[in-house]
């Protein structure tokens, strides 16, 4: 299958920068010849930017960064995966480790999410990941196996849902899992969930290290935060898969 290369831009930039940044990224896509048979591509900007960068797509799909768990309704603030939809969006990231962590969301609350986007025609990538103390506890399989059961919804299929593997010590610190820690923690994934569902790695992942972790068995992409912000970097990556 095509490798998936997932950016998230997070919560950063402003709509000269986010504009500017699609732009280098699309040219540089049609300037790497053949690089979409061999990839997908979705960039994340955030929720303000989307319009922005909907009107300048061409390879790229367009993503959300979350959703509401309700389709519409008295909800201040919230974005429903309706919304979504009617922008231009084919993605949502769902239960990324920064959501868990400051806005203390369940496995719960992110499987009812999903059902909502998958309702809307949204394909979710459902992040999943322990902590460094976790993972020193050696308990990995079982908080990820967890997260996987309860946050992944009915009716999830390899149409409609993507799995992102993030280890949350690799986040942002500039740590990155080992190949061994990848294979290993992918092969359990892949025993939880259809053989033909992509897993996406997560974990400051950069040009540097991109080509060890795509020639890993059953990673099926990256889900890329900081070095999704710089277009030579985010294509880097993409041209090691």
């Amino acid at each position: 299958m095509k490798k998936l290369i997932a950016g998230n831009w997070k919560m950063n930039g402003n709509a000269g920068s986010a504009s500017g940044l699609i732009w280098e990224i699309e040219a540089k896509i049609g300037a790497s010849e053949g690089i979409l048979n061999r990839c997908d591509f979705v960039v994340c900007p955030p929720f303000l930017h989307l319009p922005i960068i909907e009107g300048k797509i061409k390879a790229c799909a367009l993503g959300g960064q979350d959703c509401s768990d309700k389709a519409n309704g008295a909800f201040t603030g919230d974005v429903s995966a309706v919304m979504l939809k009617d922008i231009g969006a084919k993605y949502v990231i769902l239960g990324h480790s920064e959501r868990r962590q400051y806005h203390k969301e369940s496995d719960e609350l992110i499987a009812a999410k999903a059902k909502v986007a998958n309702d809307a025609g949204l394909i979710t990538i459902i992040c999943v990941g322990e902590t460094e103390a976790e993972r020193e506890q050696g308990l990995q399989e079982s908080v990820v196996g967890g997260q996987l059961e309860r946050s992944i919804p009915q009716g999830a299929t390899a149409a409609n849902t993507v799995i992102a593997y993030e280890p949350v010590w690799a986040i942002g610190t500039g740590k990155t899992a080992t190949a061994e820690d990848i294979r290993a923690m992918h092969e359990f994934i892949r025993g939880k969930v259809p053989a033909d569902m992509r897993i996406l790695y997560g974990g400051s992942v950069k040009p540097s290290n991109a080509k060890e972790i795509f020639a890993v068995p059953n990673v099926n992409g990256a889900l890329i935060g900081g070095a999704s912000l710089k277009s030579d970097d985010f294509m880097g990556i993409a041209a090691a898969a």
